[in-house]
């Protein structure tokens, strides 16, 4: 057990569908709702590690993980890995540290993962931000080149999907590419890019987003401000936050103006709960 910073750094064994999972996991103790963070692909539980250093979120609890194949986390069968079973290991982990209600913030594959607890569990989610979770199929321009790019090797799809990405025109893009390699397993790949197209393009997610009963704000970063769904999202009662110099990766292209409109965010859903 290490400390950062009032975060405790501890491990958390969990069964999930009979799949032996072991996730590694940061969280503060505190007072008032905890906030709970989901990463992104290719990404780690230290994305948010800065809660810690935030004055705004100061006292608050929080807690986050890496999910299962991704960074220090172990799972049995890396192949069962999925959109669904991340749901799963989710809820799994909640009721281990006995966070029943709380503030929701997911990225990407955390940001989708969030849309589908939140939607299964809605009584529980006081706010969700979602940073660029999948709302529409067009959000799959990482997930869909498992179809796109189709490779039989999993460790070569890899590499070529990092190749890709480094060679992206984007904000933090080669930041995020060259260090996917040491955050995720190239046999949980497959699985979770499936599942995220299967689920984009036919699970309804915008309606499932729409219909939650609770604040909610879209975060984006102003390279991707071209989504078609936009207008539509605060049409329909969304917050949108946009984030100056960033594509789809905030908290490596403007952390500081990402966690102000979180903290904003969440204190406007406090007041008017």
């Amino acid at each position: 057990m290490t400390i950062h910073a009032g975060l405790t750094r501890h491990w958390l064994p969990l069964s999930i569908d009979g799949t032996g999972v072991r996730l590694s996991c940061i969280s503060r103790e505190g007072t008032g709702l905890p906030i709970v963070f989901l990463h992104g692909f290719g990404s780690t539980k230290e994305d948010y590690a800065d809660v810690a250093l935030q004055p705004a979120f100061a006292g608050r609890p929080v807690f986050a993980y890496d999910a299962p194949g991704c960074g220090e986390s172990e799972c049995a069968d890396l192949d069962r890995i999925s959109i669904p079973f991340l749901v799963k290991t989710a809820l799994a982990a909640l009721a281990e540290q006995g966070i029943d209600r709380f503030d929701l913030v997911g990225h990407s594959m955390g940001g989708l993962t969030s849309l589908m607890l939140a939607h299964q569990h809605p009584e529980r989610v006081a706010s969700f931000t979602d940073i660029e979770g999948n709302v529409a199929p067009e959000d799959c321009f990482l997930s869909r080149q498992i179809f796109l790019h189709p490779h039989e090797d999993p460790e070569q799809f890899l590499e070529d999907f990092i190749a890709r990405n480094w060679a992206a025109p984007f904000y933090s893009s080669p930041l995020y590419a060259t260090s996917v390699r040491y955050k995720v397993r190239a046999r949980a790949v497959r699985g979770i890019f499936e599942s995220m197209v299967d689920l984009s393009d036919n699970a309804d997610l915008m309606e499932k987003f729409l219909s939650l009963p609770f604040p909610r704000m879209f975060m984006y970063g102003e390279q991707n401000n071209t989504l078609s769904y936009l207008p539509h999202l605060a049409a329909n009662g969304v917050e949108l936050a946009e984030i100056p110099n960033s594509g789809h990766f905030p908290m490596y292209s403007n952390a500081p103006e990402m966690w102000r409109r979180i903290a904003a965010f969440q204190a406007r859903a406090e007041h008017s709960a």
